[in-house]
Order: structure tokens, then C-alpha cells, then sequence
């Protein structure tokens, strides 16, 4: 069964830094593109971060760059997203996502063919 389980979210004031993580299992996901997405009640789930399979490549979303850093480690099946500098409209549910496809847009939601199942992050003013 292959899955993606998030942890690491929680409170922070406004300035502070969070690390999420994300634990694939199932299958190997060392070829994949995967990636950090985010989404607040109303709104559609929005890119935040993508990172090649091999590691050597990193997207950001305008928002974040400079903020957050995504990384991976393969031999551990492993996601990570340090969240530093956090400010109140980073408040969301964050999501990881694995794409089979190396060539898929990376910033598209639907290109992603698995997903965790959120992790709360909360940043209060």
C-alpha cells in the first residue's frame, strides 16, 4: 500500500521556523518528482516547493523563496521542508505529493499522483 504521512506541523508565532517531514513508503519513490503543497478552507491547493528526484533540482513558489528549503533523502524514502521566517498567511494544511512523471509540471496539483494527508500548520501574529 503505498503511502505518503506528514508530520511535523504545529503552532508558531510569526517569525519562527517549523520542520515538516514526510515518510513514503509502498513503493520507491527515488525516480519522482516530489513536492510540498499547501490549501486554506476555500481555496485551491496551492504549490509551495518541488525537488527532482536525484536532488539536485529545487523549485519554489515566489511566496516562500528565500523562506523555505525542501530537501529529500532517498535512502530513507524521505521529504523534509524547513520552514523558516514563517509569517500568518503561511497558515495552511501542508500536503506532500509524489509525481511519477520526471517531466510533469511540477507546480500543477493534478500532475501528482500521490498525496499525504495533511499536516496543520498555524501561524499566529
Amino acid at each position: 500500500q503505498v503511502q505518503l504521512v506528514e508530520s511535523g506541523g504545529g503552532l508558531v508565532q510569526a517569525g519562527g521556523s517549523l520542520a515538516l517531514s514526510c515518510a513514503a513508503s509502498g513503493r520507491s519513490f527515488n525516480r519522482d518528482i516530489m513536492g510540498w503543497f499547501r490549501q486554506v478552507p476555500g481555496k485551491e491547493r496551492e504549490f509551495v516547493a518541488a525537488v527532482s528526484w536525484g536532488g539536485g533540482s529545487t523549485y519554489y513558489a515566489e511566496s516562500v523563496k528565500g523562506r523555505f528549503t525542501i530537501s529529500r533523502n532517498n535512502a530513507k524514502n524521505m521529504l523534509y521542508l524547513q520552514m523558516n521566517s514563517l509569517k500568518p498567511d503561511d497558515t495552511a494544511v501542508y500536503y506532500c505529493a509524489a509525481a511519477r512523471d520526471a517531466y510533469v509540471d511540477y507546480d500543477i496539483a493534478s500532475g501528482y499522483d500521490y498525496w499525504g494527508q495533511g499536516t496543520q500548520v498555524t501561524v499566529s501574529s
